[in-house]
């Protein structure tokens, strides 16, 4: 992007940052977390949710410059050409073929968030647990409803579903009847891999996913997509309790112009619940 407007939202006292709460309190469920740590752990975020669901999908940030801001996450591709997942530093690119294919730095990203990984706690899990069980857990544990968390899930699993969308062409539908009629799902059976992605308070509702939004990719980075559903057999759970957020909008005229203000509430959680 030639020019780039940031908005940068730290939920801790930082000098010359915007302050929208205090320090975290202390809590039996997370290590002590110094200020300094958690001022250096930001979620870094292009475009919005919202303007993703109105079909805004052509690429405003590349490759190589969001490796820079992390080496987790999630998010698509130019035109919506399929499912991302950032994990250790790398970008794969999950196509409708169900396979997964390294990307070149170059390649741009209309919407995808990252952050640096760092664990503050983890769950070994032991027992076969559906996805919801795992979701009840997580929440159980978090320290505060209010605070962003990265998610990494390794293990093994009994059964994952996942999805993946096709190339667009303008002019673009809404993402919601991407889904409803492009989307292609794919049923995993005995696979290794790792879930990405985060957990989010309520509160970025039209900006990013409220509650959990994962990715999913194998140990051969051959397979994987948008997380519907799973069982896992054994595994681990590491959770980063994030402070920060950065937001980087597109200057783009289709954002500048576009009318993004309608609630799409329906219509994300079909998009990121609903299978068809």
């Amino acid at each position: 992007m030639k020019k780039e407007f940031q908005l940068f939202i730290c939920l801790l006292i930082v000098s010359g940052i915007l302050t929208l709460s205090g320090c975290v309190d202390d809590s039996p469920d997370m290590p002590d977390v110094t200020q300094s740590e958690l001022q250096n752990d930001v979620l870094y975020q292009v475009s919005t949710i919202d303007a993703l669901l109105e079909g805004l999908y052509d690429g405003q940030l590349s490759m190589g410059e969001l490796k820079e801001q992390g080496d987790l996450g999630l998010g698509t591709f130019d035109a919506l050409d399929g499912e991302m997942i950032v994990i250790d530093g790398e970008v794969y690119q999950m196509k409708t073929d169900g396979y997964a294919y390294s990307v070149d730095d170059t390649v741009t990203t209309p919407f995808a968030a990252v952050t640096d990984f760092e664990t503050d706690e983890s769950i070994v899990l032991k027992e076969p647990s559906h996805s919801s069980e795992v979701a009840l857990l997580i929440w159980e544990l978090l320290p505060s409803k209010n605070l962003m968390y990265a998610i990494r899930i390794d293990g093994t699993f009994e059964h994952m579903k996942v999805r993946s969308v096709p190339v667009q062409e303008e002019p673009y539908p809404l993402l919601v009847d991407v889904i409803a009629d492009e989307q292609a799902v794919f049923e995993l059976e005995d696979v290794e891999g790792s879930i990405v992605g985060f957990w989010l308070p309520y509160y970025v509702e039209g900006i990013n996913v409220p509650g959990y939004h994962f990715h999913f990719i194998d140990t051969g980075r051959e397979k994987g997509g948008h997380v519907l559903e799973y069982v896992i057999r054994n595994g681990t759970i590491y959770i980063d309790q994030t402070a920060g957020f950065e937001l980087v909008l597109p200057e783009s005229a289709e954002f500048m112009n576009g009318d993004i203000s309608r609630d799409k509430g329906d219509e994300l959680h079909t998009v990121e619940k609903d299978d068809k």
